[in-house]
C-alpha cells in the first residue's frame, strides 16, 4: 500500500539480517525488540511486538526454527536436514550435558520425531559440533569443551598452567569431563606422563 514505507522496512529487515550469523539463534522478544528500535523512527506504531512479528516473517534471510528460536533461513539450527540438527537443539536447549538416550528421548517429545537410540548416537558421534565429556554423555563443542581422554585433558591444563596441585587438576579436569574423582586420580599417577615435585605439585614428565 505504502511503497516509501515497505522499501524502508526491507531496509531494515536487511540490516538486521547483517548482524545474524549462521549459528546464531536469536529468542524471538530479543530479535522483535532489535528489530523494534530499527524501526522507530519511520513508523508510529514503533512498539508492536505483533507488526514487528509480521515483518519479520516477511524476510526470506530469516525464519523460525520448531522451537520458535531465529536464525538464518539457510542455517542447519533452523532448516533441520535430519537427526544430529534436531539433537543439536536439544543439548542447546538443556544447557548442559545429555546422556544420547536422553536426547532420542527429549527429540521424540519436544519434534513428535521418530528417533532411534543407537541412529542417535551415532549421529552425535560423527558430528563435530559435539564432544564426548563422560559415559554416554554428550555437551556442545562451543562450550569450550576439548577432545580427547582423561589423561588428553591433564596434558593440556599442565601445558597451560604448568606444576599444579592435584585438588586443582582435579578442578580442571571436572570442567571438562563428567567423570569420578578416582578416574582423575588413576590417570595422573601414569608416570609416563605425570611426575610429583617435592613439593607435592605435578607436572609433566
Amino acid at each position: 500500500m505504502d511503497k516509501k514505507l515497505g522499501d524502508k522496512v526491507h531496509t531494515a529487515l536487511r540490516k538486521l539480517c547483517s548482524g545474524v550469523k549462521e549459528a546464531d539463534l536469536i529468542k524471538e522478544e530479543i530479535l522483535i525488540s532489535q528489530f523494534l528500535k530499527d524501526v522507530k523512527d519511520i513508523v508510529r506504531d514503533s512498539d508492536n511486538p505483533e507488526l514487528a512479528r509480521r515483518w519479520l516473517e516477511l524476510s526470506k534471510q530469516l525464519s523460525k526454527n520448531p522451537l520458535g528460536e531465529w536464525g538464518l533461513s539457510k542455517s542447519p539450527n533452523v532448516k533441520l536436514r535430519g537427526m544430529r540438527d534436531y539433537a543439536y537443539l536439544v543439548i542447546r536447549n538443556n544447557e548442559e550435558p545429555m546422556h544420547f538416550s536422553k536426547v532420542t528421548e527429549k527429540i521424540r517429545e519436544l519434534f513428535s520425531k521418530r528417533a532411534h537410540t543407537a541412529t542417535c548416537h551415532n549421529e552425535l558421534i560423527k558430528d563435530d559440533r559435539f564432544i564426548l565429556v563422560g559415559r554416554g554423555l554428550y555437551a556442545l563443542r562451543e562450550w569450550g569443551y576439548r577432545e580427547g581422554i582423561v589423561r588428553d585433558i591433564i596434558e593440556e591444563i599442565l601445558k597451560q598452567r604448568g606444576p599444579l596441585m592435584r585438588e586443582d587438576i582435579v578442578s580442571g579436569v571436572l570442567k571438562e569431563r563428567m567423570v569420578k574423582h578416582n578416574t582423575i586420580i588413576v590417570n595422573l599417577q601414569n608416570s609416563h606422563f605425570f611426575k610429583r615435585l617435592t613439593d607435592g605439585r605435578y607436572a609433566l614428565v
